[in-house]
C-alpha cells in the first residue's frame, strides 16, 4: 500500500516584471494568506529572496508551485527565469518539496471546464473562492495592459492544478 502524500500548508508564488504573487492554501478552496509584493530598484533578485524566505520562515510551507519556464517556448525574461531557480534552490535548501506547472498546463487544466482565458479563470476562482472577489481585476481590454492583480489569479491556477494533481494521485 502506497503511503499517502499530505500536504497542509501549499505555497504558491507567480513571478512579473512588478515582482511577484503568493498565496498560502490549507485545501483547494481554504486560503490562508496572499499577497502582491512589488520589488523596484536596485537588486531586485536579493529583496525578492529575502521576501520569498521570509515567507517560508513565517509559515513553514509543505510545499510550493512554482511555473516551469524550462519548457521549450516559454517566454520569460531572463532576471525572471534566474529568480524562479534561486526560489527553487531556496526551497530545495529547507527541504521543501517543488512543484512546477507551465502556463500550458495550467490553460489545458481549465480549459476542460471552458475557461480559455485567464480572465474567464479569474472569474471562476472568484466563483470557487469568494474572498478573492475584491482582488478581480476588470476585464482586459485588447488595447490595454494585463492588470497588475492578475499575477495573484495566475497563482492561484498553478495551486489548484497541484490539489487536482494531489487528488488523482491519491486515488
Amino acid at each position: 500500500m502506497r503511503e499517502r502524500q499530505r500536504y497542509d500548508l501549499i505555497l504558491g508564488i507567480y513571478l512579473n516584471v512588478r515582482g511577484f504573487a503568493f498565496v498560502l492554501f490549507e485545501g483547494p478552496f481554504s486560503p490562508v494568506d496572499w499577497g502582491i509584493i512589488e520589488i523596484r530598484g536596485n537588486k531586485r533578485m536579493r529583496r525578492s529572496l529575502r521576501r520569498i524566505g521570509a515567507i517560508f520562515g513565517q509559515y513553514g510551507p509543505d510545499a510550493l508551485v512554482l511555473q516551469n519556464m524550462s519548457i521549450k517556448g516559454v517566454r520569460r525574461a531572463k532576471h525572471i527565469r534566474s529568480l524562479n531557480d534561486a526560489i527553487r534552490t531556496l526551497a530545495e535548501t529547507q527541504s521543501i518539496p517543488v512543484h512546477m506547472y507551465s502556463r500550458m498546463q495550467v490553460r489545458d487544466y481549465f480549459q476542460q471546464f471552458g475557461l480559455t482565458n485567464k480572465d474567464a479563470i479569474a472569474e471562476a476562482i472568484v466563483r470557487k473562492i469568494p474572498v478573492f472577489e475584491r482582488l478581480i481585476p476588470p476585464r482586459r481590454k485588447i488595447w490595454n495592459s494585463e492588470s497588475a492583480r492578475m499575477v495573484l489569479f495566475d497563482a492561484i491556477a498553478m495551486v489548484l492544478l497541484f490539489f487536482r494533481n494531489a487528488l488523482l494521485h491519491d486515488n
